[in-house]
């Protein structure tokens, strides 16, 4: 699983805390992180590091090591992908038209549903 701006690794290790619901330690994650080859705690901690300077994960100090909890949940990250992907295409209308074209009949049927539903919010 890759999610768009992050790395396999960084979107396993994700992916591992979403799953947890709980603030977890490099050791944690590392244990139930399963990429097909093993990882050193060093690895793991690094990329904690790098998810906490991206604005990926917010962290505590406790005792003498970090607990570390998603800052988004997994379907804001999904949503943030996408709006990034919308920004990097350059024309925001024409990849959301590609897109709707593209679409599956329950797809379809999810997104009419949720622009009628905020079209009676409105």
């Amino acid at each position: 699983m890759k999610m768009f701006g992050l790395g396999g690794l960084e979107a396993a290790v994700m992916k591992v805390l979403w799953h947890t619901g709980k603030p977890a330690r490099v050791r944690d994650v590392l244990d139930r992180l399963d990429t097909g080859k093993p990882l050193a705690y060093t690895t793991v901690m690094t990329v904690l590091d790098n998810l906490h300077r991206k604005g990926w994960l917010d962290r505590d100090l406790s005792g003498r090591a970090y607990l570390y909890t998603p800052a988004l949940s997994r379907d804001a990250a999904a949503v943030r992908a996408l709006r990034d992907i919308l920004t990097a295409s350059g024309d925001p209308e024409a990849t959301l038209l590609h897109f709707a074209d593209s679409a599956s009949d329950e797809e379809a049927a999810v997104l009419r549903a949720a622009l009628e539903k905020k079209d009676r919010e409105r």
